[in-house]
């Protein structure tokens, strides 16, 4: 069992292998799959394209959010390929966040040229 910060590292690590292998520029499904591919090498659960309903007055409300990776039930990861993040990317992983009640997250932006720079970390 990894601790958080092990795990956002992991991630992150797995996400810069990928950069690496790839460069930006890409469809942001093709860094998705690869980007799994690397954490489900790494032992890791990987969940993908996971359904985040709205509870209104104990009803289940399926209103289209989806979290691109879900990462050993701890850590969301979004993918995006963006010129640049802005604060609409910012608001929906905070939104995925508190809905699933999960700790941590990692906004992610493949489309720059060091990925380092295109990670964005959040904390509940």
């Amino acid at each position: 069992m990894h601790s958080e910060d092990e795990l956002t590292g992991l991630i992150i690590g797995a996400a810069i292998e990928v950069h690496r292998e790839l460069g930006p520029g890409l469809l942001e499904s093709v860094y998705h799959t690869c980007l799994v591919m690397e954490l489900e090498d790494l032992g890791l659960d990987v969940k993908t394209e996971i359904p985040m309903p709205v509870v209104y007055k104990g009803i289940k409300l399926d209103q289209g959010y989806r979290i691109d990776i879900l990462v050993n039930d701890q850590v969301v990861v979004e993918l995006k390929t963006v010129e640049k993040l802005t604060d609409v990317h910012t608001a929906q992983i905070l939104t995925y966040m508190r809905l699933g009640d999960y700790p941590k997250g990692l906004l992610m932006n493949f489309k720059v040229k060091l990925l380092k720079n295109g990670i964005k970390r959040f904390v509940l």
